[in-house]
């Protein structure tokens, strides 16, 4: 019996590529956003598709309320897919953390690195790795749609693929994409990474 997971990471906000939003509630798609949560739900429309999950932030809420509209499914909220615990850094602009020899060490480190007060991307991928496991006893030939994080969906393709945390640049997870893996009794595999939709 094998379970499929289509993993989609939320739509852009304003914060990309500047700010640090990790478990910030009131980050809000933008234009650019909605458009990658529309092209997703396209992608996934004839996948059929038998449940939504999607961690609870508003950014992962609005990207699964386009895909739930486009299949007729109901977002359930789930705290396994939540963005990792940025701690301290929650907020911060990248700007201000160069320089910053932890933040160094998280870039470079990220299979022993703990971002302050916060969480080890190895826990995020222990969290991703029982929630899957989770979600494949209640679907256990089904195909599901989970709405979460660029770094959170690294982590738990890295776990499938073998690769050191150390190398999670090595995946790349863009805003609106879509990767798909599959689980069964014998393990995960990986279908596709990073499918950018149209």
């Amino acid at each position: 019996m094998t379970t499929t997971v289509f993993l989609v990471r939320h739509g852009s906000t304003d914060h990309l590529g500047h700010v640090i939003s990790g478990r910030m509630d009131g980050v809000a798609l933008n234009d650019a956003g909605r458009r990658e949560a529309a092209a997703a739900a396209g992608r996934l429309r004839h996948e059929r598709i038998e449940a939504l999950y999607t961690s609870p932030l508003q950014r992962t809420r609005e990207t699964a309320a386009a895909i739930g509209e486009a299949l007729r499914l109901e977002p359930r909220a789930e705290d396994g897919l939540l963005e990792i615990d940025f701690g301290d850094w929650t907020g911060a602009r990248f700007a201000d953390l160069d320089g910053d020899p932890v933040w160094r060490r998280w870039n470079d480190e990220r299979s022993a690195a703990r971002a302050p007060r916060g969480e080890t991307m190895a826990e995020v991928q222990e969290r991703l790795v029982r929630w899957v496991e989770t979600v494949r006893a209640r679907h256990p030939q089904g195909r599901i749609c989970a709405v979460s994080h660029a770094d959170v969906i690294k982590a738990l393709l890295a776990h499938v693929l073998g690769f050191s945390l150390d190398r999670h640049d090595a995946i790349e997870v863009g805003p609106g994409s879509v990767s798909v893996l599959c689980a069964g009794d014998w393990g995960m595999k990986v279908l596709s990474v990073n499918e950018a939709c149209r």
